[in-house]
């Protein structure tokens, strides 16, 4: 029988708020520089490091507040391209900004490349005026010579795709590319040729086209159902390799030629989950795959490929974890990976393929011990309507998996976001203070195929909501959990479910925890930054329909009178993606049906907290809230 776990025998919780210091490493062309992005209290920056000299960076690259590098590409031996993201909360991802910069290695002649406020050079030298428009990096050279491809999207032409070649040390632009179609991409081959553009055309369908000449010609697949989404193509230009799959299910990595006419599988699809994970040699051809759902679990495309060897080798030297090729020197001798797995948030090395040298360079999290945190054990069940679906158990260290504690922790999103086998925070936290953790990937996750996907638009508060439930029950008929201590605590979409499913399920839950989330989907279409821009506005046509009665029926804030649990309430007060008016509306509605809560917001937080006080007060008092209402955390004996 399992104890209560001590305070003494607890992973600090400032452990779990900490922030990775360094990310994004690359190594420069010639393999003498290092690029990082790095955090330093609330100031983003790039460091750029010389191999043989580690202890003090070359140079430093500040940010301005709020600014992250969502990007690093080296173009030339030292220069470097930096392509800018806002960071909006812990919650999100960093928000690409479309704008791009580039510097020298000892942070000189800062050039502005793409931005919407400075002034950058024209096509011929001249001043021009800012950029109104949106732009990102699709691709460098095969053999850097200070160059890159810029693709960008303007404001002002709603039907066009342009593709540029530009010198990064002067910002001038060369177009390559244009297509009379919307927020397409572009593929450029090693020899600097546009060669395929391919995207969601005004149909909404998937369209992949072939450069002939000055004209774009559509690839026709060998049957219908079967679409094909380029990834790269090989330096040789013999081997396009292509995301496929037949009926809009799980994605198989195939080899196609480059005309299209024939193909080869690589890797497919097991039917469940989607080929992920591609882990790439410096000539762009693929060495390992994994699988997206489950443990990764990668393989080998060729054995007697050396860089598979290679791979083979690290993952044996590192038995419990995964190994992820970050980036190459040119000529391949030096090599920069990560390690990581469900217990280790991620440690770099450097190697050294000459020297057959192993070098750390830096823990994501320093502060995490990987023994101290539990196993998460990814495993399938049936919902009510005999669909497979998966679900990720985070068991706290050393327990047996046995008629424990529960808190459901459904991922935000909703869609094509998935929880996987890697490192969560969330869970980890909450599996250290005793609780099992349940994760699933409801319909409309990502990593099974865009048919998944598809299958969870306009079922925000309905089949979703079920899938959460289903998942729970199953957790308990396996004697999992016990069904007399399960909680729900989610963040974003997440925070919408942890309010509907205990209005859907009133008799299954103990306690339910908001973060950030949505509560009124009416107010979506009016306030918050996901309404914005025509790809806003069709997303929640698509997400949550129009139909007031349906809103209302699937909003939290309508519905507080049947809530019948005590609710915490968390929030940031300059959240722009799900503004403090949607809590303040939750609040309103419970206050209004006499129901309790607790509330936590913080000013100067945007969509999930982010300063390690903030998160300190949050992970606390999440833990009282859960100790109080199903009671203390366990440990083993």
């Amino acid at each position: 029988m399992p104890v209560i776990a001590t305070a003494e025998d607890r992973v600090p919780v400032e452990a779990f708020a900490t922030h990775a210091s360094y990310t994004l490493p690359k190594l420069s062309p010639d393999g003498k520089y290092l690029a990082l992005a790095v955090e330093q209290g609330d100031q983003h920056a790039v460091l750029i490091y010389q191999l043989d000299d580690m202890g003090h960076p070359k140079s430093v690259l500040r940010l301005p507040k709020f600014q992250v590098a969502g990007d690093l590409h080296w173009v030339g031996q030292e220069r470097l391209v930096v392509e800018l993201a806002k960071f909006v909360g812990s919650l999100d991802r960093p928000e690409w900004l479309g704008e791009i910069i580039a510097t020298d290695v000892d942070g000189k002649r800062i050039t502005p490349i793409f931005n919407r406020s400075w002034y950058v050079a024209g096509r011929s030298g001249d001043a021009r005026s800012a950029d109104e428009g949106y732009a990102f990096v699709a691709g460098v050279p095969v053999k850097t010579n200070d160059h890159f491809y810029m693709q960008t999207y303007m404001w002002d032409d709603e039907n066009d795709t342009w593709l540029y070649d530009v010198n990064a040390n002067n910002g001038l632009r060369h177009l390559i590319g244009q297509i009379n179609m919307k927020n397409m991409k572009f593929m450029v081959d090693p020899d600097g040729n546009v060669r395929y553009a391919y995207g969601l055309n005004n149909a909404d369908s998937y369209v992949l086209y072939l450069r002939q000449g000055s004209q774009w010609a559509p690839i026709h697949t060998s049957s219908q159902g079967i679409t094909f989404e380029p990834i790269t193509l090989s330096q040789d230009e013999q081997h396009l390799y292509v995301y496929s799959n037949t009926k809009r299910g799980p994605n198989s990595l195939v080899d196609m030629s480059p005309d299209g006419t024939h193909s080869t599988v690589l890797a497919k699809d097991d039917g469940f989950s989607s080929v992920d994970y591609i882990q790439w040699g410096p000539d762009d051809k693929p060495i390992a795959v994994g699988n997206a759902a489950g443990i990764p679990n990668p393989a080998v495309l060729d054995a007697s490929q050396p860089l598979a060897q290679l791979y083979q080798g690290l993952s044996k030297k590192f038995p419990n974890d995964f190994i992820d090729f970050s980036s190459f020197s040119e000529d391949g001798s030096k090599l920069v990976f990560e390690a990581e797995s469900d217990r280790n948030p991620g440690v770099y090395y450097l190697f050294d393929r000459k020297q057959m040298k192993i070098e750390k360079l830096f823990s994501e999290n320093p502060a995490i011990d990987p023994n101290k945190m539990g196993a998460r054990v990814p495993m399938h069940f049936k919902t009510d309507d005999g669909h497979t679906l998966e679900a990720i158990l985070t068991v706290p260290a050393g327990a047996s998996m046995n008629n424990l504690p529960m808190v459901l922790m459904p991922h935000g999103g909703p869609f094509e976001i998935s929880d996987t086998w890697f490192y969560d925070d969330y869970a980890q936290f909450l599996a250290s203070r005793g609780y099992l953790v349940l994760q699933i990937n409801y319909r409309g996750s990502g990593g099974r195929g865009p048919g998944f996907v598809k299958a969870g638009y306009g079922k925000w508060g309905t089949r979703i909501q079920q899938d959460l439930i289903d998942g729970v029950k199953w957790a308990e008929d396996q004697h999992y959990a016990d069904p007399a201590r399960v909680c729900v605590f989610g963040g974003s979409f997440g925070g919408y479910s942890a309010m509907m499913t205990v209005i859907r399920a009133p008799d299954m839950f103990k306690c339910a925890i908001g973060y950030a989330g949505v509560y009124d989907l009416a107010m979506m279409y009016n306030k918050g930054s996901i309404k914005d821009g025509d790809f806003g506005k069709n997303y929640l046509k698509d997400a949550i329909g129009t139909d007031p009665a349906v809103l209302d029926a699937n909003s939290p804030d309508k519905l507080a009178d049947k809530i019948t649990v005590p609710v915490f309430l968390i929030h940031g007060e300059d959240d722009e993606r799900v503004p403090l008016a949607q809590v303040k509306a939750m609040r309103a509605a419970l206050d209004a049906a006499h129901k309790p809560y607790e509330w936590l917001t913080k000013p100067g937080e945007g969509h999930g907290f982010y300063n390690e006080q903030n998160l300190v007060e949050m992970y606390n008092r999440i833990q009282a809230f859960l100790e109080k209402n199903i009671g203390p955390g366990v440990q083993p004996n």
